[in-house]
């Protein structure tokens, strides 16, 4: 996620998720990183105008570089994305964060406990880490 290298934001494009609390986690997640770690250098896009092929979204994807959250193994956002075209430069699962949560009560579809929000913040400072060399804190 350097826009000193591309000259172009990352867009960081969580899965909806809706009604599952590891769709919560991941938007969260998302969030954190275009709002608070990286809010010059991220955005954010909706995965439902991808996934209907809206125009402006497929042509966005295909020239910014993307990094994909996925509540559930199907990857929903990661596959939308390589459908339409876009290169993903860090493509992660909510359900793997709980490999080390075993038995964590991380909330509802709609609230997040304080153990669901220790995992969102653990995938936005995991995901930057990874995507930016160990950059964070507003750097991305």
């Amino acid at each position: 996620m350097e826009k000193e290298k591309s000259g172009k934001t990352t867009l960081v494009i969580p899965c909806s998720g809706i009604g599952k609390v590891h769709g919560l986690i991941g938007r969260e997640a998302a969030y954190e990183i275009i709002d608070r770690i990286a809010p010059d250098t991220t955005e954010t896009l909706c995965l439902a105008l991808l996934v209907t092929g809206d125009e402006d979204a497929v042509a966005k994807v295909r020239t910014h570089p993307c990094v994909t959250i996925d509540g559930c193994p199907k990857v929903c956002s990661q596959k939308n994305v390589e459908m339409a075209g876009g290169q993903i430069t860090k493509a992660v699962r909510v359900v793997d964060a709980f490999k080390n949560h075993r038995g964590a009560q991380p909330g509802t579809a709609t609230k997040l406990s304080g153990e669901g929000w220790t995992i969102a913040h653990e995938i936005a400072e995991e995901t930057a880490r990874a995507v930016c060399g160990g950059a964070t804190g507003g750097t991305l």
